[in-house]
């Protein structure tokens, strides 16, 4: 992969932060170590599309890149030529170092002044960024996942329930190492959340469509319906028509921190299913006077 962290994630420098951001989704999810066991070329690439959205997400250092203080890694830049190589060429003799004495300047100390480049205190370590996509179960209700760092380290997340796609977690301390005894940077998580083949969030609240049979949905039955945690059994009136929703309280996102629990709204969906010969004898003979499921559409 090329040096240059736009190039390295495919989008242009005066690209904004929303499709960086995107650019950097796609590739971390292409070439992620759990998706591609094995491949180091895999690793390679993902620990440099790393490198390049943590430059290039934090606007000062990217600001400080495009200027060119910085490097791709973040290592600031060696000025193109010190005072000292002038002073030693012919041009610069009469700025040249002086030891002291009547009238004498240490000139080394003259231009680390008006340079400012003096020793830098303690610094925080780099934040790192990261991309995990959980099923929608492990947001809903919370879950421990381990990430393969681009190093081949591990590190396990704790993802809290009602966490949703787009959150990002924080663990602190989880970066890069300080600089000059400084702390140590912190490791930023992006979570990704899955679609569910049947329950569908909005909010704390959940949504489901249960179909029921035709003999349930006239005389009334107990039907059993899974929820996030556990089955339950439900109680279908006699009469339920298609569309009837229910809602069971507190069986959607489960409560957390000042979050109280959501709930979940069930709609009833009537499936006839094949129909026996006694079935068709039945409804042949069977007459509803007055009774007229269209009348609405007058």
């Amino acid at each position: 992969m090329a040096d240059d962290p736009y190039k390295i994630l495919g989008v242009k420098k005066e690209a904004s932060a929303d499709e960086i951001r995107s650019a950097y989704r796609k590739l971390a999810k292409k070439h992620h170590p759990d998706l591609n066991p094995g491949n180091k070329q895999a690793e390679e690439d993902f620990k440099a599309i790393s490198g390049a959205y943590d430059l290039l997400s934090d606007t000062e250092k990217r600001a400080k890149y495009d200027r060119g203080e910085i490097d791709a890694s973040g290592a600031e830049r060696a000025p193109q030529q010190s005072w000292r190589q002038y002073a030693d060429a012919a041009q610069g003799e009469r700025y040249a170092y002086s030891t002291g004495g009547a009238g004498g300047a240490d000139f080394e100390d003259l231009f680390a002044n008006i340079f400012n480049q003096r020793p830098r205190g303690p610094a925080k370590g780099h934040d790192r960024h990261y991309s995990l996509e959980v099923t929608f179960l492990e947001g809903v209700s919370g879950a421990t996942r381990r990430i393969t760092l681009p190093d081949g380290g591990t590190l396990d997340v704790k993802i809290p329930p009602g966490t949703e796609g787009g959150d990002t977690l924080r663990l602190r301390g989880k970066g890069d190492a300080g600089m000059g005894g400084g702390p140590p940077g912190d490791a930023l998580i992006e979570i990704h959340v899955a679609a569910h083949k049947f329950y569908r969030r909005i909010g704390r609240n959940l949504h489901m469509e249960v179909p029921v049979s035709l003999k349930e949905a006239v005389l009334g039955a107990k039907v059993t319906i899974p929820t996030p945690a556990g089955d339950v059994a439900m109680t279908v009136r006699p009469g339920t028509e298609t569309g009837t929703e229910m809602r069971l309280r507190g069986r959607g996102v489960p409560a957390h921190g000042k979050h109280a629990a959501g709930d979940l709204h069930v709609k009833l969906n009537v499936v006839v299913g094949p129909a026996d010969e006694a079935l068709k004898t039945f409804l042949d003979g069977w007459e509803q006077p007055g009774f007229n499921p269209r009348e609405g559409l007058k």
